[in-house]
């Protein structure tokens, strides 16, 4: 496992980006830092962390998406991946808030943002940044994240829980590479935050009742509206309210 641990960086997606750019990395090459000074989450958002005590930390994953229809795959694949190797720590009450949150006990505790780019030759290119607060404990006002620390009452070995993550990656893009996809998705869907409960979600400022039925292999949420009908959303275009 080729793992490149730095002090400080801007960003461990952009860094790991720029490397692969300039020169030849092997698969599932990781870029980790104590601290990261611009990090994002989905869609620009800012990943604030306290420096040295949670893990945020970048891997390369070569030539596995071969049709944009997949692209979401690779998502659920990581997330499914998190959350697995969480539960080898006995973290409780584990589960995925789509389209990009890890939860513990309501609150959240990671999040996941991948960028894919496609080479001269066709090939793609995926830089999967992770971030997980492990042994913070003050989080000020944002009072709907939290830690394993906080959650176990215990610190933990950031590294063995970057090693756990990373092996059981490798076993589910295995799986998506061998077409075994509908495995994901399954496991995928079981975690699934508040799936099949009423929840109140806002779009456009606008408030509304619905049921999470499932995401789509395209990314977006499927909601059982009031009148029964299924409407899906993008990314960003809806949000769920808890």
């Amino acid at each position: 496992m080729n793992i490149i641990k730095l002090s400080a960086i801007n960003s461990t997606n952009d860094y790991l980006k720029g490397l692969s750019s300039a020169q030849y990395l092997e698969n599932f090459t990781i870029v980790s830092a104590e601290d990261q000074t611009a990090g994002r989450g989905q869609m620009g958002a800012q990943w604030n962390v306290e420096p040295g005590k949670n893990l945020t930390f970048s891997v390369l994953v070569k030539d596995l998406l071969l049709d944009v229809t997949e692209i979401f795959s690779l998502n659920a694949a990581v997330a499914v991946s998190v959350v697995g190797a969480l539960e080898n720590f006995s973290v409780p009450n584990l589960f995925i808030k789509w389209p990009n949150d890890i939860l513990a006990d309501n609150k959240k505790i990671g999040g996941i943002l991948i960028e894919n780019s496609i080479k001269s030759g066709g090939e793609i290119y995926s830089v999967i940044g992770i971030g997980l607060n492990v042994n913070q404990k003050e989080f000020g006002e944002l009072t709907k994240a939290s830690s394993l620390a906080v959650i176990m009452n215990k610190e933990f070995n950031k590294d063995a829980i970057m090693t756990a993550i990373v092996e059981s990656l490798k076993r589910n893009v295995a799986i998506l590479l061998n077409k075994n996809g509908s495995k994901i998705w399954k496991d995928y869907h079981a975690k699934l935050y508040k799936k099949g409960l009423p929840m109140p979600f806002e779009k456009n400022g606008v408030r509304f009742m619905g049921i999470i039925q499932g995401v789509s292999q395209k990314g977006e949420l499927k909601v059982q509206l009031e009148d029964d009908t299924v409407a899906a959303y993008g990314i960003k275009e809806v949000q769920l309210l808890y």
